[in-house]
């Protein structure tokens, strides 16, 4: 493959947009994004904040097809409805649109109302992803959540009523949680006639409140590495039974119904990050660069009223980072990488040797367009990955 088409690999993965609404009711304690509590949020001043660094980000790729919007966060469901709909409209007007467009808003049960969701759907959110966490009271209150199971199935019923595509987490591997009591709470939740999925193993992560607790050997009850492997291996046989194959390491859906934002950050394309903390991959003139953004809201405000913009830096990535970057991404979803496209970013194929020893345990599969790790590769992911990394 030529060198123009190495500088332009963005395209086999899309374009996306991604906006980061900073604000929570409330920090969780095992939380480790860019969220704020505050007691007051002008709503104007972020619609206007959000609506000049779209057109700034529209001004650099004009020339694209956007693939999707994505409302991340803290909780975007927060955001006045009639927010969302005047930066959906300003969006698009400012990109051509696949026939597709996917916009998802992430929403908390807590936040959630017919009415409000009515409003997003009319605004132009055409999927929700809502933060259950838990189908259990107990556990919801040890997460710090602010909902009950009763007010999250309730806001799901909403939700399911409104959008044709609904999306919710939960957390496994929690305090005093056993094979069992997972099983059960994952055949629950795919009862609720859902058809996505993201299933994540609670991780303690330093400068949360739950890293802190451990650091202090206060946070008891987590299970053992072993018993948090096998929660996950019995996750990909309910759900695959059930009809959401494991479609990534954390993401289980009925076909077609794929998160095809985080599709895009998986399959290396581009994507343009705005709002505080928010980060970005973006191809400009045949470069690849990785941008940034300050996390704190009001630094982010006054950045863009002192620069005229709120991204903090903008550095191109080297090629041995880009090749990284593609692997750590790529052999998470199920469907592999296509090693012709790592040959082109890497300027050189995968290591012969690497590929037939993880094959030959079991750990890879491959035919004549993909590689990809198997459902025991997939659960020691990193390992393969540092098998597959050029020397």
């Amino acid at each position: 493959m030529n060198e123009l088409w190495r500088q332009d690999d963005w395209r086999a993965g899309g374009f996306g947009l991604y906006i980061h609404w900073p604000f929570c009711a409330a920090k969780c304690p095992y939380c480790d994004f860019n969220s704020h509590v505050t007691d007051h949020i002008d709503q104007t001043a972020w619609r206007d904040a959000y609506l000049r660094e779209i057109d700034r980000i529209a001004a650099l790729t004009d020339d694209r097809v956007l693939n999707t919007v994505f409302f991340g966060g803290g909780t975007p469901s927060l955001m006045d409805p009639d927010v969302v709909a005047t930066l959906l409209e300003r969006v698009k007007s400012s990109w051509r649109l696949s026939n597709d467009l996917e916009i998802t808003l992430e929403a908390n049960p807590t936040s959630i109302e017919a009415g409000r969701f009515r409003a997003y759907s009319e605004g132009g959110v055409n999927r929700i992803s809502m933060g259950m966490q838990a189908l259990n009271d107990v556990d919801l209150r040890k997460l710090g959540r602010m909902h009950t199971v009763a007010e999250g199935r309730k806001a799901f019923d909403i939700a399911r009523s409104v959008f044709d595509r609904v999306s919710f987490d939960l957390i496994y591997a929690r305090q005093n949680q056993d094979l069992a009591h997972w099983t059960a709470e994952l055949n629950e939740a795919l009862s609720m006639a859902i058809d996505h999925l993201s299933l994540y193993q609670l991780t303690i992560e330093e400068g949360t409140v739950f890293g802190a607790r451990a650091e202090r050997g206060l946070l008891r009850g987590l299970p053992e590495d072993d018993a948090a492997a096998d929660m996950y291996l019995v996750t990909q046989d309910i759900c695959e039974a059930a009809g959401l194959p494991a479609y990534e390491v954390s993401n289980y859906a009925r076909p077609g119904a794929e998160s095809r934002h985080n599709q895009i950050y998986w399959r290396y394309g581009d994507y343009a990050g705005i709002g505080p903390g928010a980060h970005g991959r973006l191809t400009l003139n045949h470069t690849r660069y990785a941008t940034d953004t300050l996390k704190q809201p009001g630094a982010w405000l006054k950045s863009l009223r002192e620069k005229g913009h709120g991204e903090h830096t903008r550095e191109p990535l080297p090629r041995d980072e880009q090749v990284i970057e593609f692997l750590l991404f790529g052999m998470r979803l199920a469907e592999g990488i296509d090693p012709e496209r790592f040959n082109a970013l890497a300027g050189q194929p995968l290591s012969t040797a690497a590929v037939n020893n993880l094959r030959e345990i079991g750990m890879l599969s491959e035919d004549t367009y993909r590689i990809r790790a198997t459902r025991e590769g997939r659960a020691v992911l990193n390992a393969v990955i540092r098998e597959l990394m050029p020397d």
